[in-house]
């Protein structure tokens, strides 16, 4: 069976560890999409860790963690990661990286800075790992496909119609080094020695997999509102973070995945530029993102501090609705047993009417949020493991959400740790 996490919102709604609960009773975890732009947080026996590349599933020795087609492979951050956790105590994880996936290259994250530094007030907030950069040569058809390590003759000549391409913008546009076509195959050949032991025909061995009734699981990176077609666009990432393209990144047909857990977070938070209705400032701000995960809202991949904001019940009923959720996560709830009051954004006024869709991004600047405060639980309800022991108060703060975003809230994410979970039979 196949089963997919994905976020609801803009990412960082508590994937990794969702992902890490659900590894137990996984044979297999799949990375279908995205790069080392952003991480999953991610705390067990063995510490904590901020993993990046490596799918949130390589704790458990029982499981193949795969890299699928659709990932941005930054093989230095891969290896690194890897050497990481198995310093850290963990055993050396299985892993496959597909043959079909594309590589990041050292000059794609160049790109990405020059890029940001030439749009200066009007960038797009990027995390300067090439990301942007990368899938835009997959697409214009000039990336390096891992396969293509293997071609000597194909790399050698390719080095020099990249090199040249790139040349040119570098020296009319940026204004920076050029590019040696020699270093370039020097790097090509380092990852090609990096990678090789973990080299697969994933979708073969998917299909394989699903035929011998194994249990797969794809892990999706950031969230609804990051999509390139369906998010806040342009301030989006540059591969879709949708569950149904995680048949496509890992190489599966669609009808095969049966669940589609989306996590979406007790609370609002986003990191980078764009649209937030839900935004809150100041001294409200500082004190949720302080309390707020587990060592606060800060980027797990940059440090930087998240922005913050009150449950969306308009984004996050888009957001899963566009995954195509069977159940949600609901995450970080402990967090908020500080408020005497819990504002939730029911609805957005936009040009004097209020609307409960959520809209094109020209319209989601002008979006005012329309609130309904709810009371708090003012306690800790961590260790709590059954729903009605919750407090009343908090019971009917998420039955309030679920109401409004119309898919049923299944397990309720109380603490940090592996097993802070509480399941809920709907």
């Amino acid at each position: 069976m196949v089963k997919a996490v994905v976020g609801a919102n803009w990412g960082d709604e508590g994937k990794g560890k969702i992902t890490d609960m659900l590894g137990k009773e996984s044979d297999i975890i799949v990375r279908f999409q995205g790069g080392a732009n952003a991480g999953h947080t991610i705390v067990n026996d063995y510490g904590k860790f901020a993993l990046h590349t490596l799918p949130s599933g390589v704790f458990y020795d029982h499981t193949t963690s795969i890299i699928g087609n659709g990932v941005a492979l930054d093989i230095p951050k891969l290896f690194g990661e890897i050497q990481s956790v198995v310093e850290k105590g963990v055993p050396a994880p299985k892993i496959l990286v597909s043959d079909r996936a594309q590589i990041v290259m050292s000059y794609h994250k160049l790109f990405d800075a020059y890029e940001e530094e030439r749009l200066a007030g009007k960038s797009f907030g990027s995390t300067k790992s090439g990301i942007a950069p990368f899938y835009s040569d997959k697409y214009a058809k000039i990336g390096f496909q891992v396969s293509e390590l293997f071609d000597d003759d194909l790399l050698k000549e390719k080095v020099v119609r990249i090199a040249e391409q790139k040349n040119v913008l570098l020296e009319h546009l940026y204004h920076k080094p050029l590019l040696n076509p020699d270093d370039l195959y020097n790097e090509l050949m380092e990852y090609k020695k990096m990678v090789e032991p973990y080299v697969c025909n994933v979708s073969l061995f998917l299909h394989n997999a699903i035929k011998e009734g194994k249990n797969i699981l794809l892990e999706g990176q950031l969230g609804s509102l990051k999509d390139p077609d369906h998010g806040i666009y342009p301030m989006v990432t540059s591969s879709s973070t949708l569950a149904a393209y995680g048949a496509i990144g890992a190489g599966i047909p669609p009808y095969e995945i049966k669940q589609i857990i989306t996590v979406c977070k007790a609370y609002s938070s986003a990191v980078g530029a764009g649209a937030f209705v839900s935004e809150i400032f100041g001294d409200e701000a500082d004190e949720l993102r302080k309390r707020g995960g587990d060592g606060g809202e800060f980027g797990a991949t940059t440090g930087r501090p998240r922005r913050m904001g009150w449950f969306d019940c308009v984004a996050s009923k888009y957001g899963c609705r566009m995954q195509g959720t069977t159940d949600v996560a609901f995450t970080v709830l402990d967090v908020l047993g500080y408020l005497e009051e819990i504002p939730v954004c029911v609805g957005y006024e936009i040009n004097g009417e209020v609307t409960t869709e959520f809209p094109v991004t020209h319209l989601l600047e002008k979006a005012k949020p329309v609130y309904k405060v709810l009371p708090g639980w003012k306690e800790d309800i961590r260790g709590i493991k059954k729903y009605e022991d919750l407090p009343e108060n908090c019971r009917k703060y998420i039955e309030f959400i679920e109401e409004q975003i119309g898919y049923p809230i299944t397990m309720v994410s109380n603490g940090p740790g592996r097993d802070d979970i509480i399941y809920r039979n709907k």
